[in-house]
């Protein structure tokens, strides 16, 4: 949706990127609210959420060596210390938005996989799903960066939408909530979806999944600028900046012209 070639760079050409320090925040802070919740609920304190950061960072560091390459060159660990610091912040101000002593998650980092009646496989990775003693589903996500504009939250609700039909088509239950939740700007976000919307997500994954299909097919995988094009990492092999992309890897399928009938 957002670039088509991009797309094609990630997935098809599997070319590497470097890592962002925004990006492995991120996931740092995920790291840290999904293991908080593995004490009991008055333990779930702010102090107790930031011991937990140096030993989730370890962790990640362990799972992914090349993530010490955000840090090369700091041999006082002072670029270190002040990233961590604001991943401390973006944890510190969760506990504003919400009150995880009154919370508990029927699943966390919660991975859904279904497979709709046209026989597109569906799979994601739910940051957390609580359910109400009344039965009512509650998806939740957290984001540490800010909250878009009123003129952009369809677009941030997509991701919540499709994770809401995974879900449906999975247990025959729609959410009742979807709940973005920005730590970076301290806003909730909030979507009540209805069938009607998820049946419109789903006819728009079809879509989405048959221009995938003709792309594949074709090679012809059209960039599609934007402001994002300043953080992306294959500016140098796109068009749009002057570059020659990669020989496609994929064969070719010729697209069939049409043949007239022979006059009589």
């Amino acid at each position: 949706m957002q670039c088509p070639l991009l797309y094609r760079f990630r997935v098809i050409d599997r070319l590497p990127e470097k890592p962002s320090a925004a990006a492995t925040r991120g996931t740092l802070v995920h790291a840290v609210l999904e293991r908080l919740f593995d004490h009991p609920a008055a333990e779930r304190t702010v102090p107790r959420a930031k011991e937990l950061l140096p030993g989730q960072w370890d962790r990640l560091l362990e799972s992914r060596p090349e993530l010490a390459e955000l840090f090369e060159g700091d041999a006082d660990g002072q670029l270190l210390a002040g990233w961590l610091a604001e991943a401390e912040a973006l944890v510190e101000r969760w506990f504003t938005l919400e009150d995880p002593t009154r919370l508990e998650p029927v699943e966390r980092e919660f991975f859904v996989e279904a497979e709709l009646d046209s026989g597109l496989r569906l799979r994601g990775i739910i940051d957390r799903v609580d359910v109400a003693p009344t039965g009512e589903v509650r998806i939740v996500d957290y984001k540490t960066g800010k909250a878009p504009r009123a003129e952009y939250a369809d677009g941030a609700l997509f991701q919540m939408k499709f994770y809401a039909l995974v879900v449906w088509r999975l247990r025959n239950v729609v959410p009742r909530r979807l709940q973005l939740v920005y730590l970076g700007s301290g806003d909730v976000l909030t979507y009540d979806p209805v069938p009607g919307d998820l049946e419109r997500v789903e006819r728009k994954l079809l879509a989405l999944w048959e221009a995938i299909r003709e792309a594949t097919e074709s090679g012809d995988w059209r960039p599609r600028p934007t402001k994002l094009c300043g953080w992306c990492d294959h500016r140098a092999v796109c068009p749009e900046f002057g570059g020659t992309p990669p020989p496609y890897p994929l064969a070719v399928i010729p697209r069939q012209d049409a043949v007239l009938p022979a006059e009589s």
